[in-house]
C-alpha cells in the first residue's frame, strides 16, 4: 500500500487578507461556454484526472525557469518519469524499487507538463517563486524525522502507516501521486462532495457554512466552501494529529480554488499555511482534465495479505538475528 504524505482560524476573510494578491483565489468572468448548475453556478460534476508530468517542486536543473517553451516542454516530456516516486521521505522512495512493490507499469504518470495561462509550467508550486516547499520550522523537521522513522515500526498493526491499515490516503491539498488519482466531484447548491479514488475518501464540502469546533478533528478536516463569481472556494481547517501531507500537522489551514475553464479543464489552485511545519504558506497551480474513464473500485482490505505478511516478515527477520 503506498503512503502519501500526507485550523482553526479567524476566519478565510483574515487569511485572504494577509495572503499576497497572486495567491489568492481568482474570481472568473462568465462564460458562456461553461455548464451551469440549476443555481446558475459553474456545473463543476463529473471525474477528473489531475495527473501531469510537473513535479510538485521545480527540478534543479529548471532553477528561474517557471515556465518553459513548447519545444523545450516536448524535451522534458519525453524523459521517463515512471520510476519518480516522491512522497518526502527518502526511505520510502527507494523502497519503490524493491521486490513487491508497485512497478513501473503500475503508475499512471502525466504525459505532458501541465499549462496555466498558455503556457507551461515547471513545478506545480508557484510560490514561493522558485517553485519548492518553503523551510521547514524545527517542529516541522522533527515531524517529518519521525515520519521516516516510522517505517521501522513492525510490532504490531497500529505501527503502520495509515494507508497500509486502509483508514486514509489522500491529501489536502489535491496533489497527483502517480496512481488512483482521479477525483470525482458531486455538486449540489448545500453541499460538494470531492471522492478521490484511492481509498474512496469523500470530503463534504458544507457550502456557506461555519467551521465546526476546533475540538473536532476529522480527516480530512472540515471543509466549507462559498462562490466567489465563478470560483468555488473551500476553506478546510480541523485537521486531526495523524494525517501528514508533506508533513503538516494540526495547525494546517488551506484554501483552495476550483474553477472550470471549459468544458474539458477545471483550473484548480490551493494555498496551504501550516505555521507550525512550515516557516511561510506555499501555493499550488494546475489543471485537472476531464475524463471519461470511470472511478475504479478500491478494494483496500479485500484480499489483502501485505499487513500479515509485512508482520511476519518482521518476525522471521528477528528470528534470524537472534539464531545467529
Amino acid at each position: 500500500m503506498i503512503f502519501r504524505f500526507l485550523v482553526a482560524t479567524t476566519g478565510l476573510a483574515s487569511l485572504l487578507v494577509s495572503l499576497p494578491a497572486q495567491t489568492r483565489p481568482q474570481s472568473k468572468s462568465k462564460d458562456s461556454s461553461v455548464r451551469r448548475a440549476a443555481d446558475g453556478h459553474p456545473d463543476l460534476q463529473g471525474i477528473w484526472n489531475p495527473m501531469t508530468a510537473t513535479p510538485l517542486e521545480r527540478p534543479k536543473e529548471l532553477a528561474g525557469k517557471a515556465t518553459v517553451t513548447d519545444e523545450e516542454a516536448r524535451a522534458l516530456e519525453k524523459r521517463d518519469h515512471r520510476d519518480v516516486v516522491d512522497i518526502g521521505v527518502p526511505q520510502f522512495d527507494q523502497a519503490q524499487e524493491a521486490v513487491g512493490a508497485y512497478d513501473s507499469d503500475f503508475w499512471e504518470n502525466g504525459s505532458q507538463l501541465a499549462r496555466v495561462n498558455g503556457v507551461k509550467r515547471t513545478s506545480l508550486i508557484i510560490d514561493p517563486p522558485d517553485g519548492k516547499l518553503p523551510a521547514r520550522t524545527e517542529a516541522g523537521k522533527k515531524r517529518m524525522a519521525s515520519l521516516a522513522e516510522s517505517y521501522s515500526h513492525y510490532d504490531q498493526v497500529q505501527d503502520r502507516p495509515i494507508s497500509e491499515r486502509c483508514l486514509s490516503d489522500s491529501e489536502v491539498p489535491i496533489i497527483p501521486f502517480g496512481a488512483d488519482d482521479n477525483v470525482q466531484i458531486v455538486q449540489t447548491p448545500d453541499a460538494i462532495v470531492i471522492l478521490s479514488e484511492v481509498i474512496h475518501d469523500a470530503r463534504v464540502v458544507r457550502m456557506n457554512a461555519q467551521h465546526l469546533a476546533p475540538n473536532i478533528r476529522l480527516w480530512l478536516g472540515d471543509s466549507i466552501g462559498h462562490w466567489d463569481g465563478e470560483t468555488l472556494v473551500v476553506d478546510t481547517t480541523n485537521f486531526n494529529d495523524q494525517m501528514a501531507g508533506r508533513g503538516t500537522g494540526e495547525k494546517l489551514h488551506v484554501v483552495e480554488s476550483f474553477s472550470r475553464i471549459d468544458a474539458n479543464t477545471l483550473l484548480y489552485k490551493a494555498t496551504v499555511d501550516d505555521p507550525g511545519m512550515f516557516t511561510k504558506p506555499w501555493t499550488i497551480e494546475y489543471p485537472f482534465a476531464a475524463t471519461s474513464k470511470a472511478i475504479f473500485e478500491y478494494a483496500c482490505h479485500e484480499g489483502n495479505y501485505a499487513l500479515p505478511d509485512i508482520l511476519a516478515g518482521a518476525r522471521k527477520s528477528e528470528r534470524a538475528s537472534g539464531a545467529k
